[in-house]
């Protein structure tokens, strides 16, 4: 499995770089739902050029789900998502946070500074064994995250990151001493993270390290992967995706090639996102509008069954369509019968 893991990426360019082709708008739900230049990662970039600050941007770059399939079509190899995010950091310095954000900025300091010490029993855990980050949402469906350590043998940690991964969200300053603790209880491991972002972050943050999405780390596995057919639409969880486009893009083409399934890319290989939150819709400000996405992911397809890497994914189909939904891990055999039998990662 870990055969799929990336190698340290390339330094990025900067929006400087950025020549204005527009390749950014192909796949970008913000584009979509707008139909507007300005509501696109071109016109970030270009907006800087030409001199514009953070404040000025904010529209933009609270509207941007940090999906990533605008990363991997720029042809001058911007790191668009990243910069939207340092952007977002400024944004929080320039403008006061509307009250239900100040709100969760408040909280998410909090959970920040209680971290450190949560990082501190993880490093407590044997080097050889490989870490499961499950994210809020895994966490909380215990039943799939029962069939996910069953499928994979990781051990689940205390400390996800879940706090760093909001803060890159919500352009939240996360402090040092938080960062290297949680960095340090991670190095010398393998890791399957459930956030895309926070994986995407994990590739510059710890380079050379053994790490990859959730999906992609289930959907290795043969129970997993015999329960796929040509009647299921598969979803990938676009984040992680697009944090290793380019390994990625051949490892979900296999297990097209293998399975017959219908899979969320488009003509250009890009996982299009079936939840597409904005910066008001993490803070809590506003509620999500998901559905349009997921029924625009749906045209034109009529699979028997949707198939999910996420749980968010898993609840916005469920909403707008009568076919069955399942999570990947659910397709491997029930967990009890996978622990009878001699297990490993890898």
């Amino acid at each position: 499995m870990f055969g799929l893991f990336a190698p340290a990426p390339v330094t990025p360019r900067t929006y400087s770089d950025c020549s204005g082709c527009s390749l950014c708008l192909l796949a970008c739900p913000m584009w979509r739902k707008h139909r507007d230049p300005r509501f696109s990662a071109e016109a970030v970039a270009k907006g800087l050029q030409c001199g514009a600050v953070a404040a000025e941007l904010a529209r933009p770059l609270e509207a941007c789900s940090l999906c990533g399939a605008c990363d991997p079509v720029c042809p001058e190899g911007i790191d668009l998502p990243g910069l939207i995010m340092d952007l977002r950091l400024q944004l929080a310095n320039s403008l006061p946070a509307p009250p239900p954000r100040q709100a969760a900025l408040d909280d998410l300091h909090a959970r920040m500074r209680q971290g450190a010490g949560d990082a501190a029993a993880q490093a407590e855990i044997s080097r050889a064994a490989p870490l499961l980050l499950p994210g809020p949402e895994l966490r909380a469906d215990t039943a799939v995250l029962a069939r996910v350590r069953a499928l994979l043998g990781l051990v689940v940690v205390d400390d996800d990151g879940a706090d760093i991964s909001q803060a890159l969200e919500l352009g939240a300053v996360i402090p040092q001493a938080r960062l290297e603790s949680f960095l340090a209880s991670l190095r010398g491991h393998s890791i399957v993270a459930a956030d895309g972002l926070l994986l995407r972050q994990l590739r510059r943050w710890l380079p050379g390290s053994q790490r990859m999405g959730l999906g992609a780390a289930l959907s290795t596995r043969v129970a997993v992967r015999s329960n796929l057919g040509e009647s299921d639409l598969y979803v990938i969880e676009p984040r992680a995706f697009h944090a290793d486009h380019g390994r990625m893009v051949g490892f979900y083409d296999r297990l097209q090639r293998e399975t017959g399934c219908l899979i969320n890319l488009d003509l250009q290989r890009m996982a299009i996102p079936a939840t597409a939150h904005g910066l008001a819709q993490e803070a809590g400000e506003m509620a999500a509008d998901d559905d349009a996405q997921a029924r625009w992911i749906l045209q034109g397809r009529k699979p028997a069954r949707i198939v999910v890497e996420s749980l968010a994914d898993l609840a916005a189909f469920k909403r707008v369509c009568d076919l069955p939904v399942v999570h990947l891990a659910e397709l491997g055999e029930d967990p009890e019968m996978i622990q009878r039998r001699p297990h490993a990662f890898g």
